[in-house]
């Protein structure tokens, strides 16, 4: 006969246990492996950012006035810089100046009794007979693309020059951060207005007849004034940053591999000072907004005609004990944009910063 099994677990044998060989049921795995899904530092960020609720009404209050920025001009049946009251050859309707919200000119209610269907002015006409509603949403798009670009350029700036000075350290960290602290000591409005004023000069007959002439010369200098006096900030926050991570073992590990700096730069330091790059990032956007709109407001932003809130603001000066609401307008916009940036902002750092949350 030939030996039986033994099914007794607690018994020394060299026997196998045939029970141990049976596939365990769905219902088996579902209670032995009970495991978080597998996530990463972005997904929880991501998680973390849905369930803050001002933030996440934020993003979608900055995701909607984008948008519009960037579609109602399409579809628009008035633009920026078009004088209703002014056709050529006739000679100028001066009916269209200044109508208040939702009403017409003499010739577009002589068009209505006839039957015709004319789109009404929403916020009315300027003093030139322009579509208010129309400038301030171009003045809105100006507004935040010099913000978004004019951060990017901050951005790019301050992380080349922080993570150089954080990861070199000694004399080139010596030097840069004195570089950073002469910028630092300078009074920010009085050299953006001087810095502003010069590149204003100098770049009008520099760029005339080239592609950069559409843009205008006021929105370039805009982003070499930020090029050149932002970027201490964020080169601060890089160096810090970096400070902290260049002595943990994988960047030693990397230098006894001999991996040169730039590449341990690259795929190992700034990769980790990502979550803290986007927050600063977002934080930026609406200081840049708010110092396009300054400057417009005090002549230096964009070329007219095109509009910008803060040029908006200041023709508004004009007429401000007539019509208010023009000034209301851009004012109420501006605030709109910052404050949904901030909170935005604030959210990122409360989901993305890692020292917050553990």
């Amino acid at each position: 006969m030939g030996k039986e099994i033994n099914k007794n677990p607690n018994k020394m044998t060299m026997h196998i246990n045939v029970d141990d060989l049976i596939p365990a049921t769905d219902e088996e795995k579902a209670y032995v492996v009970q495991m978080r899904p597998s996530t990463t530092f972005f997904k929880d960020g991501v998680r973390r950012l849905i369930k803050n609720k001002v933030a996440f009404v934020s993003f979608i209050v900055i995701v909607l006035i984008t948008l519009s920025a960037i579609l109602l001009p399409m579809f628009w049946p008035y633009a920026y810089d078009n004088m209703l009251g002014n056709v050529p050859g006739q000679p100028m309707d001066a009916s269209y100046n200044n109508l208040k919200p939702f009403t017409y000119s003499h010739t577009e209610q002589a068009m209505i009794d006839a039957g015709e269907k004319v789109f009404p002015h929403v916020f009315g006409t300027d003093s030139a007979g322009r579509d208010y509603f129309i400038r301030v949403v171009y003045g809105t798009r100006i507004s935040l693309a010099v913000g978004f670009f004019a951060s990017i350029i901050v951005l790019i700036i301050g992380m080349t020059v922080g993570a150089v000075s954080g990861y070199c350290g000694g004399k080139v960290d010596l030097i840069i951060m004195r570089i950073v602290d002469i910028i630092y000591s300078l009074p920010d409005m009085l050299m953006v207005i001087l810095l502003a004023s010069v590149l204003k000069l100098t770049l009008g007959s520099a760029i005339e007849g080239t592609v950069l002439e559409s843009i205008g010369s006021n929105i370039i200098s805009l982003f070499i004034v930020f090029g050149i006096l932002y970027w201490v900030s964020m080169a601060r926050l890089i160096r810090g940053q970096i400070l902290s991570l260049r002595e943990q073992e994988y960047v030693l590990a990397a230098r006894a591999a001999g991996a040169p700096g730039s590449w341990i730069i690259r795929k190992h330091l700034l990769p980790n000072c990502m979550s803290v790059v986007f927050i600063s990032v977002a934080l930026q956007i609406p200081s840049a907004i708010f110092t396009e709109s300054y400057l417009s407001f005090i002549g230096l932003g964009v070329n007219a005609p095109m509009p910008s809130l803060g040029s908006l603001a200041s023709d508004a000066l004009n007429g401000i004990s007539s019509y208010p609401y023009r000034m209301v307008i851009p004012a109420i916009v501006i605030s709109l944009i910052v404050l949904s940036l901030n909170l935005f902002g604030d959210g990122l750092r409360d989901a993305f910063d890692p020292k917050l949350n553990t």
